[in-house]
């Protein structure tokens, strides 16, 4: 496994799915980890399961959306543990899957909040704290939908296609700074989110993928650690698909 020794990271989205994996690969892996998410009893609990397993972690309610929310996070990392070394930045959703001309405008501004405009802020709250501390590493989680594009998922594929280029471009702005800026991109995972999505049976989309399954949480958790690790020095502005083969299609 990855080396995450004395870093202190911080993950969105931490209370379930690919989320949770992490934060507990991440802190398995030597970390503080500092989690944020909408639902604060999930949250907790995967703060309390790090704890109990003798790693350090803490919760604050966070969505993403709301940049004073992303905020406070960070700045919780460092009054908590005293500087901020790590991110991943996966809080997100899926939004409906319908024709472009049938997108709901109310819902279409909500899933923009989310998943680009809060990327964003995460990165840039992130950023101005590793700038401080001489550098840090950022994963995003973009997705298959940031790679390719997909029949009634219009704006999940905008909005996931954004996260994948402010990947390249942060890269780019922090390559000569100490701060490398990556990107995972899932292919179908058994996440509640996929659950939601198919009703209830995420295994449907396993025929969509080469490898004739779909992924698990932590298959991804562990793309995420090695790309925040020292491993990975010599990577940066990189969308990983993590998808069973999917985007080679």
């Amino acid at each position: 496994m990855a080396n995450l020794q004395g870093k202190v990271g911080l993950v969105t989205g931490g209370g379930t799915g690919i989320g949770r994996a992490t934060a507990i690969a991440m802190a398995k892996a030597g970390a503080t980890i500092v989690i944020g998410n909408r639902d604060a009893s999930k949250g907790e609990a995967v703060a309390e399961l790090i704890v109990q397993h003798g790693g350090r972690a803490c919760f604050q309610r966070t969505d993403v959306a709301r940049p004073e929310d992303v905020k406070s996070l960070v700045e919780r990392a460092v009054s908590e543990y005293g500087r901020l070394d790590l991110a991943f930045n996966n809080a997100g959703v899926d939004g409906e899957q319908v024709p472009l001309h049938e997108q709901d405008i109310a819902k279409a501004a909500a899933l923009f909040d989310v998943n680009i405009k809060g990327v964003f802020y995460c990165m840039k709250f992130e950023i101005e704290q590793m700038l401080r501390n001489g550098g840090g590493a950022i994963v995003n989680t973009s997705s298959i939908f940031g790679l390719n594009g997909y029949p009634g998922w219009s704006l999940y594929v905008a909005s996931k296609h954004a996260v994948t280029g402010m990947t390249k471009a942060a890269a780019l702005d922090y390559a000569k700074l100490g701060i490398r800026v990556n990107a995972v991109g899932p292919g179908p995972v058994e996440t509640p989110l996929l659950a939601k999505g198919t009703g209830g049976n995420p295994h449907s989309y396993a025929a969509f993928v080469p490898m004739g399954r779909i992924g698990q949480p932590e298959e991804i958790a562990d793309a995420v650690v090695w790309l925040l690790s020292d491993a990975a020095s010599y990577v940066s502005g990189h969308t990983l698909p993590v998808d069973g083969g999917v985007c080679s299609q």
